[in-house]
C-alpha cells in the first residue's frame, strides 16, 4: 500500500470522526440540538391537536348544561366526589413523579429514574382502577344512556311528581351521562396509552437509554402526561363540583 493510499485513509478516518453522530442522533439532523427542537416542536403541535379534540368535547358539555341545567344538575350529583377526588390526587402525584423522572434523566440518575417511570406507571393503573369502580358503579345504577337508563335514583323524593310531569327529563339526563363517559373514557384512553408508553420507556430506561445525555424522549412524553392530567383537573370540577348539592 502506498503512501498515498493511506494518507487518503487516514484522512477519511479524521472526516469521519468529525462527523460521528451520538447514536441517538437521527441522520437527517446535523445537530443533537437540531433533533431535540425538531422532536419538541412536534410534541406541542400534537398537543395543540389535543386541546383541540378536548375542546369540543368541553364545549358541547357547557353548551348542553346551559340548556338543560336542572337535568345536568341532578345527574351530576350522582357522581362519587369521593373517587373523583381520589383520582385528582393521584393525577396530581403522579404529575410529581414524572416530573422527577424527567430530573433523573436529565442528572444522569438511572435508579432515581427508573423509580420516578414505576411510580408513575403504579399511579396511572390506581386512577384506572378507581375509575373502573365508577363506571361500575354507573352500570349498576343504570346511569348508562340506553333502553335500561333510570333516573330514580337522582330525583329527589318530592320532585318525582314534577319528573312525572316532565318526560324529557330522562333524555336530557342521559345527554349528561353520554358525555360523561365520552369525555372520562377518552381522557381513561389517554392514559392507557400513555401506561403502555411507560412500560416501554422503563424497559429502554433500565438499557441505559435515557441517562447518556439523550433526554428528548423523556422530556416529550413528560409534557404528553402532564397534558393528560390537566385534562382532568378540568373535567373534576366541570363534572363532579359545579352546582354540587347535597341529597335530601
Amino acid at each position: 500500500m502506498d503512501s498515498q493510499t493511506v494518507a487518503i485513509r487516514q484522512q477519511a478516518e479524521i472526516e469521519h470522526h468529525e462527523h460521528e453522530h451520538p447514536p441517538y442522533l437521527r441522520h437527517h439532523f446535523e445537530t443533537v440540538e437540531q433533533q431535540k427542537e425538531a422532536v419538541s416542536f412536534g410534541m406541542w403541535l400534537f398537543l395543540l391537536t389535543e386541546i383541540m379534540f378536548f375542546g369540543g368535547l368541553f364545549m358541547a358539555y357547557l353548551l348542553y348544561r346551559n340548556w338543560y341545567y336542572d337535568a345536568f344538575v341532578s345527574a351530576s350529583n350522582t357522581l362519587g366526589i369521593g373517587l373523583g377526588t381520589t383520582n385528582t390526587a393521584v393525577l396530581i402525584l403522579s404529575s410529581f413523579t414524572m416530573a422527577m423522572g424527567v430530573y433523573c434523566a436529565e442528572m444522569r440518575n438511572k435508579r432515581g429514574l427508573l423509580i420516578s417511570l414505576s411510580a408513575t406507571i403504579l399511579l396511572g393503573l390506581v386512577f384506572l382502577g378507581i375509575k373502573t369502580i365508577e363506571y361500575h358503579e354507573k352500570y349498576t345504577e343504570h346511569h348508562i344512556p340506553g333502553a335500561s337508563f333510570s333516573i330514580e335514583d337522582f330525583t329527589h323524593p318530592t320532585d318525582k311528581r314534577d319528573v312525572a310531569l316532565a318526560p324529557d327529563m330522562a333524555q336530557h339526563a342521559q345527554i349528561f351521562f353520554f358525555l360523561y363517559f365520552a369525555m372520562t373514557g377518552m381522557h381513561a384512553l389517554h392514559m392507557i396509552i400513555g401506561i403502555s408508553i411507560l412500560f416501554a420507556l422503563l424497559y429502554k430506561a433500565s438499557k441505559d437509554a435515557y441517562t447518556k445525555g439523550h433526554t428528548s424522549t423523556i422530556d416529550n412524553f413528560g409534557l404528553y402526561w402532564h397534558f393528560v392530567d390537566i385534562v382532568w383537573i378540568f373535567l373534576f370540577p366541570l363534572l363532579y363540583l359545579i352546582s354540587r348539592h347535597p341529597l335530601h
